[in-house]
C-alpha cells in the first residue's frame, strides 16, 4: 500500500462544515465597500484610483443603453481623476457613481451582488468576487432604467470615463 506522501497519513482535508469560503468573501466586500465609502467622503488619496468590475445584464443594474449595447455582460470603471456622486448605499445594497463616457456623462447605479472585481493597482491589490447564479435568479424585480433614470444618466462630465483589462492584476498560475 503506498500513498503520495509516503508517511502513511491521510493529507485530504475533511470537508468543512462551517461555511469559510463564504464569510472571506464577505469581508473581501467589506474592504470594498469602506474603500469606496472613505473615497465618497475623503477622496482617493495619493496615486490610489479603483478598478471596479460589475456584470452589466445583472438585474438592478442601472447603466446607459449605449453602455449596455457596448459591455454586454460585464464592464471596468476606473475610479481615479474625473468622477462625481459616488455614494455607497448599504440599505438599498448599491454604489452609484457619476463618469463621463464619451463626453456624456453619466451616472451607472450598481448592485453589490453584481460586482466580480475590485482592484486599487497602486498598491497591487486585487479582489474577484463570486456572483452565484442563483443570486442573478432570486433578485426579483429586472430593473430596467426609467425616464426618471434616464434623466439623470444625462449629467455632465469634463473628462471620458476608462474601461480597462484587469489582466495586470491577475495572479498567473506558475
Amino acid at each position: 500500500m503506498s500513498d503520495d506522501q509516503g508517511d502513511g497519513m491521510d493529507h485530504e482535508l475533511p470537508e468543512s462544515l462551517l461555511p469559510y469560503d463564504e464569510w472571506v468573501e464577505d469581508a473581501y466586500r467589506e474592504v470594498m465597500l469602506r474603500a469606496l465609502d472613505y473615497a465618497s467622503t475623503e477622496g482617493l488619496p495619493g496615486e490610489h484610483h479603483f478598478y471596479l468590475t460589475f456584470l452589466t445584464d445583472y438585474p438592478g443594474i442601472i447603466i446607459p443603453d449605449r453602455l449596455r449595447a457596448q459591455y454586454p455582460h460585464d464592464m471596468t470603471i476606473v475610479l481615479q481623476h474625473q468622477f462625481w456622486d459616488l455614494r455607497v448605499d448599504r440599505e438599498a445594497m448599491t454604489v452609484s457613481v457619476g463618469l463621463s463616457f464619451g463626453g456624456i456623462g453619466s451616472v451607472l447605479v450598481i448592485p453589490f451582488a453584481a460586482i466580480t472585481a475590485f482592484a486599487d493597482p497602486h498598491i497591487r491589490m486585487a479582489l474577484r468576487f463570486t456572483v452565484e447564479p442563483g443570486e442573478m435568479a432570486a433578485e426579483i424585480d429586472e430593473a430596467e432604467p426609467t425616464a426618471e433614470d434616464e434623466s439623470a444618466s444625462t449629467q455632465t462630465g469634463s473628462e471620458d470615463g476608462q474601461v480597462v483589462s484587469l489582466d495586470a492584476f491577475r495572479k498567473r498560475p506558475h
